[in-house]
């Protein structure tokens, strides 16, 4: 017990020590009037500060974030295009060297790299997929052919179907697998054929025949059936890509040279589009020669010489 009570007062006095600066300390002397005016000041500092934050981080940002999400989506959209356009190309080849029945989808991804289930995500099916496969190859020949004629104003008949049926000939230079693709849904029997002549085939045809008609009135193609007539310029214009393995091996020529290409072309215009003589030229060619003593007696040497 007395030790306890000879402690308590040593306790207190500790205390007093730690607590006295405190106790003694004055408040400092600080008006009303100044305490309001300086916390307004501080709360219109604070204002000041977080607007100036929010403007300089939260709107910057924001206007970012929206300019970002347009080019985002753009590159999205265009990486789709471009996955798309190599599932269409891988899936021409396969189709056209082993034929719709043998064709697989999974050939079709090891070719590409690409994993299956997402060509399967694009096109559903393989009836679907060759759908698109025939429809990409023929929307091309159109966008080739709107590209070589952007103004048909002015051209005849005969030089609106040269510049198609060469655009033509371009398109199954650079996809040598497309003659094989359309020869193989052109066997008898083939479920798939009238759907690609009444969706794809005879759209094409109403674009051309006209022109064909226009060109035979002009007497710049023979008279005959137009379509008859578009099917010799499509064997014509097709057979470097069709023919391409037996002519590098018989005449020794590359058929993707573009040298090749165009020489090919200018034969096709010698023997097809070549324009029409003017009748006087005609004439003036079948014109027979002077006729006189000195004519006769050339042609009599001519004849002797000959003989």
């Amino acid at each position: 017990m007395r030790a306890t009570a000879a402690a308590a007062p040593g306790a207190d006095a500790c205390a007093a020590i730690w607590y006295r600066p405190l106790m003694n300390r004055k408040p400092p002397k600080v008006s009303a009037t100044g305490s309001i005016r300086a916390t307004a000041r501080r709360a219109k500092k604070g204002a000041a500060d977080a607007s100036g934050k929010s403007g300089a981080t939260k709107r910057p940002d924001a206007k970012a974030d929206a300019s970002r999400e347009p080019s985002r989506k753009r590159r999205e959209q265009q990486r789709s295009i471009d996955t798309r356009q190599t599932i269409l190309n891988a899936a021409l080849s396969e189709f056209a060297q082993v034929g719709f029945d043998a064709a697989s989808i999974r050939n079709i991804a090891a070719i590409t790299g690409l994993q299956h289930p997402l060509i399967t995500y694009h096109y559903r099916t393989k009836d679907a997929l060759w759908k698109a496969v025939a429809e990409n190859a023929f929307a091309q020949i159109r966008r080739m052919w709107d590209e070589e004629l952007p103004d048909q104003e002015g051209l005849s008949a005969i030089e609106r179907l040269r510049a198609q049926y060469s655009a033509f000939l371009r398109f199954t230079i650079a996809y040598p697998d497309f003659h094989h693709f359309m020869l193989r849904e052109s066997r008898p029997g083939n479920p798939r054929l009238p759907w690609l002549v009444e969706t794809i085939l005879l759209p094409t045809l109403e674009r051309l025949l006209p022109q064909i008609r226009g060109a035979q009135q002009n007497g710049d193609l023979p008279p005959g059936n137009p379509t008859l007539i578009h099917y010799m310029l499509i064997g014509m214009t097709s057979v470097l890509s069709s023919l391409r393995d037996e002519i590098r091996l018989t005449a020794g020529v590359a058929v993707d040279d573009p040298k090749v290409v165009e020489s090919y072309l200018g034969m096709i215009d010698q023997l097809v589009f070549r324009p029409k003589l003017p009748a006087a030229t005609t004439r003036k060619a079948a014109r027979p020669g002077p006729r006189g003593p000195r004519s006769r007696r050339r042609r009599l040497a001519a004849n002797e010489g000959s003989a």
